[in-house]
C-alpha cells in the first residue's frame, strides 16, 4: 500500500517505528548490520544522525545505507546536512532548531523531498506551523542520555496538548522504550523515534521486534 498523503499532499512515509542512528551506540557491531536487524524487525525509516563524520565519509556512509534500505522499501532521512542528502538523492532530512532554516532547506531539497521538524518547547509550533513540512519531531519526549542539553521534556500530557494543535504526523523521541511505546502512540504520537533503544541493545532485531508489537498494538486500540 503507497504511503498517504499527509497535510501538504505529500506521501508521508510509515513512521512507526523511526530509527535514529549512533555508531557509538552500536559498540564493535557495524552500523549496518545494526540498521539492516533494525529494518527486518520492523523499523520504517531510518535517519541518519552522525553529526561527528566529515562530509565524504557522511557521504560514503549514506550511500551504504541506501542500497541496504531500497529492497525494504525504507526511506533513508539525513540529520541536518541538506548538502548531505541532495548528493546521494536521500528521502529528505531533518532539522532541528539550530540548524538550516526550515524555508531555505525546502528551496534547495525541493517539493517532493520529505522534511521533519524538531520541536523542543511548544512556542516552536507556531512559527513551524508556517513552514512546508512533513512532520514533527517532539524532543525530548522523557528524559535522555542522548541529548542531555535539552533540560525539560515534554511528557505524555505536553505530547497530548501538541497534539490538538496541529494537523501534522508526530513522532516522539527520547527515553521511549517497548514499556512507553504503547502510551506514547495513544497520547497522539503517529511514531516512536529510538536511538539507544536499539542501537544499543544487546539484539537490534528483537529489541525491533519489541517496539514495532507495542506500536501496532496501541495502533489497533485507537478509535
Amino acid at each position: 500500500m503507497p504511503p498517504a498523503p499527509g497535510p501538504s499532499g505529500r506521501p508521508v512515509p510509515d513512521l512507526s517505528l523511526y530509527l535514529v542512528t549512533d555508531r557509538r551506540l552500536c559498540g564493535e557491531r557495524s552500523l549496518l548490520d545494526v540498521v539492516g536487524l533494525a529494518v527486518r524487525g520492523g523499523a520504517r525509516v531510518v535517519q541518519l544522525r552522525e553529526k561527528r563524520l566529515d562530509m565524504r565519509a557522511l557521504v560514503d556512509l549514506a550511500r551504504a545505507l541506501m542500497g541496504l534500505l531500497k529492497p525494504f522499501g525504507v526511506p533513508l532521512i539525513i540529520n541536518d546536512r541538506v548538502d548531505a542528502a541532495l548528493a546521494v538523492g536521500a528521502a529528505g532530512v531533518h532539522l532541528g532548531q539550530s540548524d538550516m532554516p526550515v524555508e531555505l532547506a525546502r528551496h534547495l531539497l525541493g517539493p517532493e523531498a520529505i522534511l521533519g521538524l524538531s520541536l523542543e518547547r511548544p512556542e516552536h509550533l507556531r512559527e513551524a506551523e508556517r513552514f512546508d513540512l512533513d512532520y514533527y519531531g517532539v524532543s525530548p519526549l522523557f528524559p535522555t542520555a542522548t541529548k542531555p542539553e535539552l533540560l525539560s521534556a515534554w511528557g505524555l500530557d505536553g505530547l497530548a496538548a501538541l497534539r490538538r494543535a496541529t494537523r501534522r504526523p508526530l513522532v516522539g523521541i527520547g527515553g521511549i522504550g517497548p514499556d512507553s511505546a504503547e502510551a506514547v502512540i495513544r497520547a497522539g504520537a503517529d511514531g516512536v523515534a529510538v536511538v539507544s533503544a536499539i542501537c544499543g541493545a544487546a539484539d537490534p532485531l528483537r529489541a525491533a521486534e519489541a517496539l514495532a508489537l507495542a506500536v501496532g498494538r496501541a495502533r489497533r486500540d485507537l478509535p
